[in-house]
Formats: structure tokens, C-alpha cells, sequence
């Protein structure tokens, strides 16, 4: 019987991240939030121009604890092809944890983050691509 696929993220190799900081406001925060993410896995990222049509755009909203764990993702947009992204997805999110002290910022504290993914099933923060 043949092995398993593996996935880009089950596959990256991760290197221990720094200690998270905390923000000041929210754009400071999704700047430092999308850099973790990209650090967190840097064999499934990727940080040149979208590509054209991408494979998938899955967009979740993120609620963080106070210490700046994962509380809940919400999915609030499947792509239609490539689903399985979308688990990519919110795996990264969780690997990426935690994202630092919240008691600077207002409540909630959540935000959105959509995620590009390029045909390789890597992807981008959206947050990155300016």
C-alpha cells in the first residue's frame, strides 16, 4: 500500500519562533500576526507576486485569548476547488501560536486573515501582499 500524501505544512521543516510581542494597535498586530505565519512555515509560504488565477482563497476570522492562544477559527470563506486548503489553512493558524499579549488591544480580539494559496499549495498571508 502505498504512503500517504503529505501536505506542504506536514512536510515544512519548523524552526522554533521568537517570542510573540505585543501590539499596540490592530495594524501593527495583523503586520507581526502574517509575519509569524510566514515564519512559522517557511516551506509552505511563499513571498513573490500572486500568481494568476490562484488555486484557492479560504478566509478565516481568528478569536485569540488574552495570552494570545488560539481561541476559535471561524471559516468564513470556502474556496470551491482545492478544499482541503482551507485545513491548511487553519492548521498554519494554530502552528503559528501564540501571537503574543492582547491586553493592549480593544476586544474582541480577533481578526481576518485570507490566505492566498498558489497552485503548489503554498501560501500567502493577504495581509503580506501590498
Amino acid at each position: 500500500m502505498a504512503a500517504p500524501a503529505r501536505t506542504p505544512i506536514a512536510t515544512a521543516r519548523r524552526q522554533p519562533l521568537g517570542p510573540p510581542l505585543a501590539a499596540r494597535n490592530w495594524n501593527e498586530f495583523r503586520a507581526q500576526a502574517a509575519n509569524r505565519l510566514v515564519q512559522a512555515h517557511p516551506d509552505s509560504t511563499y513571498m513573490g507576486p500572486v500568481a494568476e488565477p490562484l488555486l484557492a482563497i479560504p478566509v478565516l476570522e481568528i478569536e485569540l485569548n488574552a495570552d494570545g492562544s488560539v481561541r476559535r477559527v471561524q471559516v468564513l470563506r470556502h474556496p470551491r476547488q482545492a478544499k482541503d486548503t482551507t485545513q491548511l489553512a487553519i492548521d498554519a493558524v494554530q502552528r503559528a501560536a501564540p501571537y503574543g499579549s492582547m491586553t493592549l488591544l480593544p476586544r474582541p480580539w480577533k481578526w481576518v486573515e485570507v490566505f492566498l494559496f498558489n497552485d503548489d499549495r503554498r501560501f500567502k498571508p493577504r495581509e503580506l501582499d501590498h
